[in-house]
């Protein structure tokens, strides 16, 4: 039996593990922390939790995302997405613990015209970015057995997210503005978790950074564009420049991710970001109609 722990069990990824942590239960046994019941920035609590339980594998789901608050937080953020990823990485290392740590597109300054690799220069914007990118810098400095994914806009039917915001907003409202020269790949949260699963179930040991996105790009204003349309609702929304949008953080202006690198290494397809918008609506509209 293969023992994962998931740290911030309660966030939108770790919830969309546990969605499909059911099939696997047979062959992984999960432990679910949320960011209230383990701290990742208490070392001693970390070094306890890992150690004591000999975990195969710890898959690092805590994060600071408000990439706007972080620009008057940064201390807060730098605590949570580096010295708490310090943390877990020399717990993990005296366990002898794979660590999966989730990065983000935004280390990336997007000022490139095409895809980033996993060795094009990073160049985070932002508070935000650069906290993240300092985690992972921690991980590469305490551990040669990790898994550093980095990924973009992700949203699902769990948690707070874009795809549920617009929703709410295209309810709500008769006019709306979305930015349109901000490009990226729209990224499944489950779809994520997937492959997270076919990573600790194969064992492949091919360690190191990857890049993982769903297929295809968009700007926001094309994201919102196909959330309206699938989701059947009818809304007068206007492209503008994200000049007309100022934000206290700067965004990559494009940040698509060349994920080459991971599907040679695993062989793996992955979906497209509107075949998975289906799927994420669907299963969205069937959680509401379970609450009410």
């Amino acid at each position: 039996m293969i023992k994962v722990l998931v740290t911030g069990a309660n966030g939108q990824l770790g919830s969309a593990i546990k969605s499909i942590a059911k099939k696997n239960e047979e062959a992984v046994a999960f432990t679910y922390c949320t960011s209230t019941e383990l701290n990742i920035t208490d070392l001693d609590l970390v070094s306890k939790m890992i150690i004591s339980n000999s975990f195969d594998y710890c898959i690092n789901c805590a994060a600071y995302t408000n990439v706007d608050k972080a620009e008057e937080s940064f201390n807060q953020a730098l605590a949570i997405n580096a010295i708490g990823v310090e943390n877990l990485a020399i717990a993990c290392k005296t366990a002898n613990t794979t660590l999966i740590h989730i990065s983000t597109d935004f280390v990336f300054s997007g000022k490139q015209s095409y895809p980033y690799t996993e060795t094009d220069l990073t160049e985070p914007l932002g508070s935000y970015g650069k906290s993240k990118l300092t985690g992972e810098e921690n991980v590469k400095k305490y551990l040669n057995k990790y898994y550093i994914l980095r990924t973009s806009w992700l949203y699902s039917e769990f948690g707070a997210n874009f795809m549920k915001s617009m929703i709410r907003l295209g309810r709500d409202r008769e006019q709306l503005s979305v930015v349109f020269d901000q490009i990226g790949s729209p990224t499944y949260a489950v779809d994520l978790s997937k492959f997270i699963m076919h990573l600790i179930q194969n064992d492949t040991a091919q360690y190191g950074v990857y890049h993982y996105s769903n297929e295809g790009v968009a700007s926001w204003y094309d994201f919102t564009k196909a959330i309206f349309k699938k989701a059947g609702i009818t809304i007068d929304l206007k492209p503008i420049r994200s000049s007309e949008y100022p934000l206290p953080a700067k965004r990559p202006n494009y940040s698509v991710l060349d994920k080459s690198k991971l599907k040679k290494n695993f062989n793996i397809a992955i979906p497209h970001w509107e075949d998975s918008l289906e799927i994420a609506l669907e299963k969205d509209k069937l959680s509401n109609k379970t609450q009410d």
